[in-house]
């Protein structure tokens, strides 16, 4: 029979009408509906002693049970069955590195080096970061779309962090150029989508925008329902970038607009994959396919400067031949002891100054050492290997969550002081991001790091923007 309150104090009946099992876990009285003359819910009719139907957990998700008799037909609607896959899936398109050989059987711990071995490694990482300059640009910025929330006084102060920290994020992209009619913003990691809300507040005016939001968890909370009664499309991408081909999803093979790919604290290795997602897999192909998007014209305000082609119309150059379909990236980044070498778009870059994939391996791990010095105010948790399924936290505190990486003094046996950690942390963050910069650099834009936010608000704090070398999307007109 059904369990029994553990308190008094605890409601000793269910609601009317309501099953009438206890969930100890949840201390209170399941809440589903039972058929008429049942007293429990399907969930928990083995409880019925007169129902001598048997019920089994669910093949695909043991979380839940089922009748045996009814098994066949539920399969067939499960929730947890594979899905079939969309046209955008494409497997491990943006995967990267698939020869094996490069890929580390084991990867040792940083506890296991000796000092001859750590202090080998650091002088590898200064001579690899020799003419890298380790001070970066305070690009701290807001915008006025997020005034009004910016002075709200009900904010608490996690959510005031998170407004400065979208705020600088979107007056950064209104600095390149990037918030104008005729695009289609792409949220990677999108969690709840925030960061599309504020763009998209940014941009009421404007025709012709549309929003792909790309997360591979089916994230609660979110605040799309807000963008319902739009014009535009604001659509769901429910994949993992890995396997995302931007070039099939349906309105960009439609409308062939310039995308700008955006993301707040995108986790490690999707920061790569998304930039492989962009720049290679999606723009290749339009080359492959010599299909050359006609350029469209949009009416604007006169801030729209970006698109100005004035200089390749006097030069002679034609507008279409020079045209790229990624029209800007502006990325948090974050979680640099989540990158893999295998993801890593900076493979080259590393090999060029004499680095591999087991130097690789140690650097990522230390990362995590850049914030050593507050680990007094920091709670330590493991959640972060839950919350990096998600390739974006919900609650997006990646500051106050640390992976189980050596960061104590007693793991480097007093080696180093918390200082030359945090030197040396910021040192291998910075080493990995020049990677990402050079790689995009290949491929045809101006990329760069900046601070978009003070430390105080988030220990994550680096943002990359890239936009293509030469201003080649089409100027819109009046």
């Amino acid at each position: 029979m059904a369990a029994e309150p553990a308190a008094a104090g605890e409601l000793r009946a269910p609601v009317p009408g309501r099953c009438g099992y206890f969930v100890e876990r949840k201390k209170r009285f399941c809440r589903m509906i039972p058929a008429q003359g049942r007293r429990f819910c399907g969930e928990h009719g083995h409880q019925e002693e007169e129902n001598d139907r048997k019920r089994i957990p669910c093949p695909l998700d043991p979380k839940h049970t089922v009748y045996e008799d009814q098994l066949q037909k539920h399969l067939k609607k499960c929730n947890s069955r594979e899905k079939p896959k969309p046209a955008y899936f494409v497997q491990d398109i943006n995967a990267g590195l698939k020869d094996a050989t490069e890929i580390l059987d084991e990867q040792l711990p940083i506890s296991s080096l000796s000092k001859e071995e750590l202090e080998d490694l650091i002088k590898k990482l200064k001579k690899a970061s020799n003419g890298i300059k380790p001070i970066l640009k305070d690009q701290m910025l807001s915008h006025q779309a997020l005034q009004e929330a910016l002075n709200d006084p009900k904010n608490g102060e996690s959510a005031f962090k998170h407004l400065k920290q979208q705020a600088s994020i979107l007056g950064n992209m209104e600095k390149l150029h990037l918030l104008g009619p005729g695009r289609c913003f792409i949220e990677f990691g999108a969690g709840r989508g925030k960061l599309s809300h504020w763009v998209d507040i940014a941009l009421q005016n404007a025709e012709n925008v549309h929003f792909l939001l790309v997360e591979r968890a089916t994230t609660r909370f979110k605040v799309d329902g807000k963008h319902r009664k739009r014009d535009y499309i604001f659509e769901r991408l429910q994949v993992d970038i890995q396997h995302l081909c931007l070039n099939k999803v349906p309105i960009l093979e439609k409308e062939k607009l310039p995308v700008v790919g955006i993301g707040k604290h995108l986790c490690g290795a999707a920061t790569d994959l998304a930039l492989r997602c962009l720049v290679e897999s999606y723009s290749t192909q339009y080359d492959e396919r010599n299909e050359e998007p006609s350029p469209k014209r949009f009416k604007s305000d006169k801030t729209d400067i970006a698109f100005n082609n004035s200089a390749d119309e006097r030069s002679g150059k034609n507008v279409s031949e020079n045209w790229k379909p990624v029209a800007g990236i502006v990325i948090a980044l974050c979680c640099h002891h989540r990158c893999q070498w295998k993801h890593y778009v900076g493979r080259e870059f590393f090999r060029t100054v004499g680095l591999g994939p087991v130097e690789f391996n140690y650097f990522q791990r230390m990362t995590s050492w850049a914030t050593c010095g507050m680990r007094e105010t920091i709670t330590e948790a493991s959640t972060i290997d839950a919350k990096s399924k998600d390739q974006s936290s919900d609650t997006e505190e990646h500051d106050q969550v640390r992976n189980r990486i050596e960061c104590s003094s007693d793991s480097l046996q007093g080696l180093l002081t918390v200082e030359e950690r945090k030197q040396i942390g910021h040192l291998c963050k910075l080493l990995i991001d020049q990677g990402r910069i050079k790689y995009l650099q290949q491929k045809g834009y101006n990329a760069a790091l900046q601070y978009y936010t003070d430390s105080s608000v988030s220990l994550e704090n680096v943002l990359l923007t890239a936009v293509p070398s030469q201003s080649s999307v089409p100027q819109p007109t009046a």
